[in-house]
């Protein structure tokens, strides 16, 4: 008797017109789901960022969105909208929103604020310093909050099909009518669309990062002039900073008192 690990690959070819089905029907949701997250953390997270104000709204509602349980919030819409998408939409979106708007505040936030004065000293607007300084500063972050929710969007969206939803948990919920290996089959064309979705973010982000800060081993900066991205180039900063003129200064003037006290 073979397994059902195996049989599980057997079913996924049988059965391709429903795995496709299915597989197209849990991507558009995901897609809603992280679009709608997109259109209401992007904004408010560069707002909040630029202004550097409000960092309290954008970690705790963040860290309240991620501690609700996506299955109490599907319980809890139940009622209200009923059995279907729009319950399964509100849940997901709910999950996507905290990394997004969290990663785009910290992103813009965190620019160096001797780059944004530099930008304004040249005579550049508010919005200027937005769209050419701060934002093209701040795409690895926000690329990799929006990573984030994607694919726990993906991973999620298997809850979908217990709540007439569709997508892939429309397979993994109905152990009867597809028995063990339709459940391990779909399971599996849900793993390696969640590291597809981690690869395309990944690929995306390398491009639209601009290649200064592709080479760059600490791109993004705290208002305190420490790096954040890279911890390792910190040896490298102590030692361009013991190399700096102003640490010299103190000791050259030190040095003139002195022999000016020998001359007398």
């Amino acid at each position: 008797m073979s397994s059902p690990f195996i049989e599980a690959f057997s079913f996924i070819g049988e059965r391709a017109d429903l795995v496709l089905r299915t597989l197209t029907e849990h991507l558009v949701i995901s897609a809603e789901a992280v679009g709608i997250a997109l259109v209401i953390g992007l904004p408010l997270g560069v707002f909040l960022g630029h202004i550097h104000r409000f960092s309290f709204l954008a970690i705790n509602v963040s860290n309240l969105g991620r501690a609700l349980p996506s299955l109490a919030l599907l319980a809890i819409f139940l009622p209200i909208v009923g059995i279907g998408k729009t319950d399964v939409l509100i849940a997901l979106t709910v999950l996507a929103f905290p990394p997004i708007l969290t990663n785009t505040y910290v992103a813009i936030d965190q620019v160096e604020p001797e780059v944004v004065d530099a930008a304004k000293g040249i005579g550049l607007n508010p919005m200027q310093v937005l769209l050419k300084v701060e934002l093209p500063l701040a795409l690895p972050l926000i690329f990799a909050g929006i990573r984030t929710s994607a694919v726990f969007v993906v991973a999620t969206a298997t809850l979908a099909g217990f709540f007439g939803g569709g997508g892939l948990g429309d397979i993994i919920s109905n152990q009867e009518s597809y028995r063990l290996r339709g459940v391990i089959g779909a399971s599996y064309v849900l793993i390696a669309l969640a590291f597809l979705v981690q690869f395309l973010f990944v690929g995306i982000e390398r491009l639209v990062t601009p290649a200064g800060l592709r080479m760059s081993r600490s791109p993004v900066r705290n208002r305190s002039g420490r790096p954040t991205v890279d911890p390792s180039a910190m040896s490298e900063t102590v030692e361009a900073e013991e190399d700096a003129p102003a640490e010299d200064e103190p000791p050259r003037v030190a040095q003139q008192l002195q022999t000016g006290r020998d001359t007398r």
